[in-house]
């Protein structure tokens, strides 16, 4: 089979990029992507991207993960986004389509702001949190986060099938400063520490905003009490 395809990364996320639109991987693509995806026999990739014509949207974003099975990318969205203007289906602004539901994106120069889905809720796990933004993320706050075993650990919670029977992706967050957060992230369906993860940075910026906001409040209080 002979394929056509781009490689794209955003923030160190790569992926393989196909024109779908008069493309198919056949009924089960599933080996193919695995296949193309390995890094010793393959290509190489974190993921495969297929952009596919919508009646409705711009177009279609069908991702998938390095083992075939499928989520929300949010670098791999912004990707299809520059992607898609290259091929010339869309121009500056975008309307498109992807698994977890309808994005917008804007695209200024060489970048390209995706709008993610809302969020419902951000759940307490003991000592960690747990949010679905597109893709589902556990998240625990570490120390000394550089020499830190993302990928044991990230592996051994991905795995609880007891608290994630369809796995999750795990990512640990150390604050910076009051305004700067690190995050590293093992990564399901790709298995191992990938070098970025937009769904995960996104839902850790969250969760690191709300107990913010949260210290902030209290220190609020105490002050008011001290008075």
């Amino acid at each position: 089979m002979d394929i056509n395809f781009y490689k794209y990364q955003g923030t160190g996320n790569d992926f393989i990029m196909i024109d779908g639109r008069s493309f198919s991987l056949g009924s089960d693509p599933i080996p193919y992507i695995q296949q193309l995806c390995h890094r010793k026999f393959g290509i190489g990739a974190d993921g495969l991207i297929l952009i596919k014509a919508h009646a409705d949207y711009d177009f279609e974003m069908c991702y998938y993960n390095a083992d075939g099975s499928q989520s929300m990318c949010g670098n791999g969205a912004r990707c299809a986004v520059a992607f898609s203007s290259f091929l010339g289906i869309i121009d500056r602004t975008t309307s498109f389509l992807a698994i977890d539901g309808p994005h917008t994106a804007e695209i200024s120069g060489n970048s390209v702001a995706l709008r993610m889905g809302d969020v419902k809720e951000i759940e307490y796990i003991g000592k960690d949190f747990f949010a679905n933004t597109g893709s589902p993320h556990h998240m625990r706050f570490v120390n000394e986060i550089e020499s830190f075993d993302v990928v044991g650990t990230g592996r051994a919670i991905r795995n609880d099938s007891e608290k994630y029977p369809e796995g999750t992706n795990v990512n640990f967050i150390s604050a910076i400063s009051a305004d700067t957060i690190m995050v590293r992230t093992y990564e399901r369906g790709v298995e191992d520490e990938t070098l970025s993860c937009g769904t995960g940075v996104t839902a850790c910026a969250l969760v690191y905003g709300e107990i913010e906001q949260k210290i902030r409040l209290i220190f609020k209080r105490l002050v008011a009490t001290f008075r």
